[in-house]
């Protein structure tokens, strides 16, 4: 903390840290940025009076979702000629593994395809729908934060929520039974490995949705693709460095970590629905590959059996 406090009003902040920094990841789809965003609370804390407060976790709520949506607005401002493609910030574990306090981010399940388009959203429409449906903060709570009625609010929520459903993504939400998903997972990977356009466009999704953020990276151009046909032989351009891929969770849903020598070129997420992959995302930008805490030590490659981690 870089500011001085009570002990009481210090410890009231940290029993809150992980449920603003988990509120402030969703909005902001940025992990730096959320950080940010619960210093500014904790700031905004310390120089308030909150003797009156009842409610300390709903006040925090609160003021860190007006100073998410601060940055939002400020985001749109920038954007006056966006990129075609831009990932949110992943969180990459081992399967099953991970920090606490990434699990913690993780709790509410928010896939990184789900967080792209929430991406494509307003920021009202993306505090609405965030701070309601996802955390399950009443529509006066989110009209304050807004500045709006209640009735405005929630329908800026109803509006993000049809705005999703439509979106490849949605099938996020569709629960899979766990061994069929590892089976299109296997398919996927051996596909890849064995360069078989045939199998790849089988096991996609007809309307698969590939969006890659490359930068400056072997992936380049950053490009969004439509369609098994599409997707498959884009997959098929780097099929040898298929063997350099190894399974990793990608904020909870399944992925693969491609790290030759243990120097990761790609992260890409998968998002699969009861038969086949609807969506892929590719982080490919080598300075931002940089900046995350990847687990690439002592795992280079996946082994010659599929289904291995």
């Amino acid at each position: 903390m870089t500011v001085d406090g009570s002990d009481e009003i210090t410890q009231a902040f940290e029993a809150h840290r992980a449920h603003l920094r988990a509120v402030a990841y969703r909005m902001l789809g940025s992990l730096s940025e959320a950080e940010d965003a619960v210093q500014e609370t904790w700031l905004r804390l310390a120089r308030s009076d909150t003797s009156e407060v009842g409610n300390l976790g709903g006040w925090l709520t609160t003021v860190v979702a007006r100073v998410c949506l601060d940055l939002l607005r400020a985001r749109t401002r920038r954007r006056e000629d966006p990129l075609e493609v831009h990932l949110p910030d992943p969180i990459v574990t081992a399967p099953g593994a991970g920090d606490p306090q990434d699990q913690a981010l993780l709790a509410d399940s928010v896939g990184l395809a789900l967080l792209v388009v929430l991406d494509t959203l307003s920021p009202n429409e993306r505090l609405a729908f965030v701070l309601h449906d996802v955390f399950a903060v009443p529509f006066e709570q989110i009209a304050a934060v807004l500045g709006k009625s209640p009735a405005a609010a929630k329908q800026l929520a109803s509006r993000a929520r049809r705005r999703l459903r439509g979106a490849p993504s949605a099938s996020d939400g569709v629960a899979v039974d766990p061994r069929r998903r590892q089976e299109i997972i296997d398919a996927f990977l051996a596909a890849s490995r064995d360069g078989d356009f045939d199998a790849l466009v089988a096991v996609l999704d007809p309307d698969v949705v590939l969006r890659a953020e490359a930068g400056s990276g072997p992936f380049a151009p950053s490009r969004v693709l439509r369609g098994a046909p599409a997707v498959a032989g884009q997959a098929l351009q780097y099929a040898s460095l298929a063997r350099f891929a190894r399974r990793v969770d990608v904020n909870g849903a399944p992925g693969f970590l491609v790290a030759p020598d243990g120097r990761p070129i790609a992260l890409l997420s998968l998002s699969i629905g009861p038969d086949s992959i609807t969506a892929i995302d590719v982080l490919a930008d080598p300075d931002r590959l940089a900046r995350l805490d990847l687990p690439v030590e002592g795992h280079d490659a996946v082994s010659d059996s599929p289904s291995s981690p």
